[in-house]
């Protein structure tokens, strides 16, 4: 895969901690970036994941889709050759959840 086709991601969650950086294709979608953070998600945290929908991204200000790949999410305004893009990790948990009590918040 050429060198031009590749993108780097780090995941910065709620308290600052980050997940990554991790290279990607600008053709991976943004449901398996999330894949990625639940499995990368660090153990020793109060509260986790566990679907990705239960995860948002966020870049420049903007909910990313599920169905977006990296390459559509990019935005080139301030970035820096070979830089590390930081992407913003929410967990909110499907409304279902909340609604049968099943999640727990801390």
């Amino acid at each position: 895969m050429p060198e031009e086709d590749l993108v780097e991601l780090k995941f910065r969650l709620y308290d600052g901690t980050d997940i990554g950086p991790f290279r990607y294709s600008t053709a991976s979608t943004v449901a398996m970036l999330k894949e990625r953070i639940i499995s990368e998600w660090p153990k020793d945290k109060k509260f986790a994941p566990t679907a990705a929908n239960d995860v948002k991204l966020i870049n420049a200000g903007k909910i990313l889709e599920n169905s977006k790949t990296v390459g559509q999410c990019r935005t080139p305004f301030g970035e820096l050759p070979n830089g590390v893009i930081t992407m913003h990790v929410v967990v909110q948990p499907s409304l279902a959840k909340v609604k049968t009590g099943s999640f727990k918040s801390c």
